[in-house]
């Protein structure tokens, strides 16, 4: 029941995305409602951890487990390192002004596969 009520919940916020961008249901699109739920999720255990209430933690969790299911694999971060070094190099990113050719070449590569905020530090790191 849980499984089934978690499930109805992710279609709708895919179908909600749907019609407020206007566009039609994707890949893509189902992935970013993906990201999106897995990420306010996360959130949601933070703030309940904060909050004293660690009952509602493992719920919470069961969602993000069953989203996940849902999503691409994710990548670890040496793959992610070894393809920040690729890119670097094909658009010739030399300085810390180059990050926005570097996230704009990696961002829909991994798009729910890797963390963007993690994605964006080992960038960076790399430009500096």
């Amino acid at each position: 029941a849980e499984t089934l009520s978690t499930l109805r919940t992710l279609h709708s916020d895919i179908k909600n995305v749907a019609i407020n961008s206007g566009k039609d249901i994707t890949d893509e699109l189902v992935i970013d409602a993906l990201s999106k739920s897995v990420k306010q999720k996360n959130e949601s255990i933070e703030l309940l951890h904060n909050g004293g209430r660690n009952d509602q933690i493992p719920a919470e969790e069961a969602c993000i487990k069953l989203y996940q299911k849902y999503l691409p694999a994710a990548m670890n971060e040496a793959d992610v390192v070894a393809m920040i070094a690729e890119v670097k190099t094909a658009v010739g990113a030399a300085s810390p002004k180059d990050m926005g050719k570097m996230m704009k070449e990696l961002s829909p590569k991994l798009k729910g596969r890797f963390d963007s905020r993690r994605l964006s530090e080992l960038v960076q790191a790399a430009l500096k």
